[in-house]
């Protein structure tokens, strides 16, 4: 079988928050005038039968998000893993569960404990980083509703990460931001770089949010965050990571930096060779390429009309996720930090190289900064775990290595 996972939207785009930066709000105009986004139970019944039996790993794990998905309240999810019992064959079944956090309660605390849920919260940072961009749908500070909802986590004692988002402000406070994930108890942080274009004007679907090569004029948002100053962002929380928090503070852009330079496949989907094996589905059983090209030219079908397993391989996916090799500019390449970066995620490669080949990434000079950084620690680490060391023991050296400079 082939392997692939799906993050699923069981309420669409739908959100009690209007995040300013936010890529999928404008999704509902893929469904014109429909106003009930909240997946049926038919349909929830039809995907966890048919996504349970079209993968062969023994632990299955359902990625739920939205939109907000706690808008469908503990009885649907209540549903859900008694479907996923139903019909687990004797698999181990995870369920991981992305949220803003403002509507947890004791209620949803209880169950996400008892059923052994993950939880990524989004959280970007102190209250002013955080209420930059981060506002209810009347432009109110969230940062407050958040941390409520992160305490029922922690009461609860449901295990949690945090999911930042790196935008044009936050990126020249790195500092404040690590140490305030660390500060309210989060051991699992994730950096998420904001890039996207917007349209003069929107396409035939009503969306200003292109994918890149899209026809008509755009410019990057006031949001996006500045390359260099993202490879910045990262290295210098990393160089305080490395110095004192190895092992006990786990970032997962570092993890994955450090697959790389052991050689091996990485398992996060941007720096990865190839994509196409993490799928988005949304509220209506529609399949889509991926959670950042939900488009109508990457449609693959709807689960009701053809199976999951198929529309999952289908040509057109399969040269989608090749594309991201096939499709590198010649600087990239020959890049000495391809190794670790493979052109990154393909929604973000909208620039043209020196020589004017198009399919740079915007981000390039901030991955290249950081990588080349990082290079020296990278080799450390993966020597100490080669020969059975622990990597931790990166932080003495770090530190020698920086009391020189």
């Amino acid at each position: 079988m082939a392997n692939f996972q799906i993050m699923i939207k069981p309420i669409g785009p739908i959100c009690n928050l209007d995040c300013t930066y936010c890529y999928y709000l404008e999704k509902e105009n893929l469904y014109g005038d429909q106003k009930n986004f909240r997946m049926k139970d038919e349909l929830l019944e039809s995907y966890i039968r048919q996504y349970i039996q079209s993968q062969s790993a023994p632990a299955i794990t359902f990625a739920w998000q939205g939109g907000e998905p706690t808008l469908l309240g503990v009885p649907f999810f209540e549903r859900a893993v008694a479907l996923q019992a139903k019909y687990s064959g004797g698999k181990k079944i995870e369920n991981a569960f992305q949220t803003n956090g403002t509507l947890l309660d004791d209620q949803w605390g209880e169950f996400l404990a008892r059923n052994g849920f993950l939880i990524g919260i989004s959280i970007d940072g102190p209250a002013e980083i955080h209420d930059a961009y981060r506002v209810d749908k009347g432009g109110q500070s969230t940062h407050a509703r958040v941390l409520r909802g992160l305490d029922v986590l922690k009461r609860h004692g449901v295990e949690f990460n945090t999911l930042t988002v790196v935008n044009r402000k936050s990126a020249y406070k790195p500092l404040e931001v690590y140490r305030y994930l660390k500060e309210i108890g989060s051991q699992y942080l994730q950096f998420i770089p904001i890039v996207e274009e917007i349209a003069a004007e929107p396409d035939t679907s009503g969306l200003r949010l292109l994918k890149p090569y899209a026809h008509g004029q755009t410019a990057v948002s006031e949001w996006s965050v500045e390359p260099l100053q993202y490879g910045i962002f990262l290295q210098t929380i990393f160089d305080e990571w490395v110095r004192a928090d190895v092992a006990r503070t786990f970032v997962n852009l570092f993890d994955v930096a450090l697959e790389s330079w052991m050689g091996m496949d990485q398992s996060l989907c941007v720096f990865a060779r190839t994509c196409g094996s993490a799928l988005v589905m949304e509220h209506n059983g529609d399949l889509y390429s991926c959670d950042h090209f939900v488009y109508p030219d990457n449609k693959l079908g709807n689960i009701l009309e053809r199976p999951l397993a198929a529309l999952a391989v289908l040509p057109q996916q399969v040269r989608f996720g090749n594309a991201k090799e096939a499709g590198l500019p010649t600087d990239c390449i020959e890049c000495d930090v391809r190794f670790a970066c493979n052109g990154e995620c393909p929604k973000h490669r909208f620039l043209k190289t020196a020589s004017g080949e198009p399919g740079l990434n915007y981000l390039c000079a901030g991955y290249k900064h950081f990588f080349h950084h990082i290079d020296p620690y990278m080799r450390f680490m993966a020597s100490e775990l080669k020969q059975n060391r622990a990597p931790a023991n990166v932080m003495a050296w770090a530190r020698q290595q920086q009391a020189r400079v």
